[in-house]
């Protein structure tokens, strides 16, 4: 391959897109390795590493609003993006800018040893499309200097990019279910166990108490590194009640007693992932520097995007793209209070589409049902979507071949009162975010505000 001479911010955005058609993924040793390559960006950064299956981008959001309530800066680098790219990368609240962009994407590009590259030199290195990203994060976290940097896993943990850095304040581990089996294993076991490498020799860790089979990988291998581990599980909190499309619940922690929190969210799988976050930062700051206020004050404040978000009026989309998160999904649904709703369905191929489709088809929440082909190439067909959904005599799916034509269609049949739910893919959810935005409801300006910045 040759060097190109890229010198605008569409072009880096179409050159990254191009990197899975011609790299793979690395070792650790090879991450590692350009990273030092890039000086060692992130050997004075105070980082906070979160995994999981289910909840990682909601933790780092609740993580990152209340350490910026209590007055700290805060950089966070997750995945995917819904709309815009720029959505991986945010520092003390704001995206970062196009021309940063493009300058931190040069800074990756022109450390690539080209001439092994031109030659196609075996073992030549470039990075994959998320080391690719990864590694633009943490030369512009460098630049901005925060207080914290939050980093979420793209696969995984123990072999994912973000586990190739030096050091780590805190690590954080979401729920886990059986998830990207062919990567990471069959059982909860086995996936707990790819979860746990990002645990690291004397760094606090804290987990979610999925079951007994994954809270006994996590206690092993903090135990083995001598790293304190604290678990958050349901028995930590109790919902309060729903009020105007908030949620009010008490959690009890370590530093601040029994504490009253209100989220600005409908989704009641938030209380869980808030908690965690809350956990997280007593176990960082012992209660030093940050009060209960300003816990409540974080807490209530957070956004992120594609989970149970109003996109539109009574339009609902949630992230939700696996079996565990379709279930959190449905007890949120169970509990909203509407007479009548309709789904919006899309999702990849390497889902275990049958099983999400049967605990869709089986709690009978929906009157109506379309399935939809979305953009990506993974998507899977609509056609056999619905027929997953025609396994149940009482449930019948209209294919679509857009998400736009699907949710037209949903719409112009709607009765009085009925609320449409969008769930299946985040690729959904963005496309869901795309079209509410054309439809005038989410303005540019709107959409980089509830994102945490506006264009620079």
């Amino acid at each position: 391959m040759e060097k190109r001479d890229i010198t605008s911010y569409e072009e880096a955005v179409g050159y990254i897109g191009e990197i899975p058609r011609f790299t793979a993924k690395h070792t650790m040793e090879d991450t590692r390795a350009f990273l030092h390559r890039l000086g060692d960006p992130d050997r004075k950064m105070k980082i906070i590493h979160v995994a999981g299956t289910n909840g990682k981008g909601s933790v780092c959001a609740y993580l990152r609003s209340i350490l910026e309530a209590a007055g700290y800066g805060v950089a966070v680098f997750t995945s995917p993006h819904l709309v815009d790219i720029r959505e991986r990368f945010m520092v003390r609240g704001e995206l970062i800018s196009r021309q940063d962009f493009l300058r931190y994407f040069r800074q990756v590009y022109d450390a690539l040893d080209w001439e092994s590259l031109g030659r196609e030199a075996p073992g030549a290195y470039h990075p994959s499309y998320f080391e690719y990203l990864f590694f633009m994060a943490i030369l512009y976290f460098e630049q901005k200097q925060p207080d914290y940097c939050i980093l979420e896993t793209g696969l995984g943990g123990r072999l994912d990019a973000t586990n190739a850095v030096s050091r780590k304040e805190m690590a954080v581990i979401t729920r886990i279910s059986r998830d990207h089996v062919e990567y990471l294993g069959n059982t909860l076991g086995e996936i707990a166990g790819e979860k746990a490498g990002i645990l690291a020799a004397g760094t606090p860790a804290v987990c979610w108490d999925t079951c007994p089979e994954t809270t006994a990988v996590f206690r092993g291998k903090a135990s083995d590194l001598a790293a304190p581990v604290a678990f958050v599980s349901e028995k930590d909190f109790s919902f309060g009640k729903f009020m105007n499309k908030t949620i009010d619940f008490s959690l009890r922690t370590e530093y601040y007693g029994y504490i009253s929190l209100t989220l600005h969210t409908i989704a009641a799988y938030q209380m869980e992932n808030a908690a965690l976050a809350v956990r997280a930062i007593e176990t960082l700051d012992r209660g030093r520097t940050v009060s209960a206020e300003q816990v409540r004050a974080g807490a209530a404040a957070c956004f992120w995007a594609g989970r149970m978000e109003e996109v539109l009026p009574e339009v609902y989309v949630d992230g939700a793209h696996n079996e565990d998160g379709i279930r959190a999904f449905l007890e949120t649904v169970a509990g909203d209070g509407v007479p009548r709703r309709s789904l919006l369905f899309g999702a990849v191929r390497d889902k275990d589409c049958e099983r999400m489709t049967g605990e869709l088809a089986e709690s009978g929440l929906f009157d109506r049902i379309a399935v939809a082909r979305l953009r990506t190439e993974r998507g899977n067909a609509p056609e056999d979507l619905a027929r997953l959904f025609g396994r149940f005599p009482k449930c019948r799916a209209c294919a679509y071949g857009s998400v736009e034509e699907a949710f037209r269609a949903l719409s112009e049949e709607r009765k009085p009162g009925e609320r449409i739910y969008a769930a299946g893919s985040l690729y959904l959810a963005g496309e869901m975010k795309e079209l509410a935005m054309r439809e005038g409801e989410l303005s540019n300006r709107d959409l980089d505000a509830r994102m945490g910045g506006q264009e620079v």
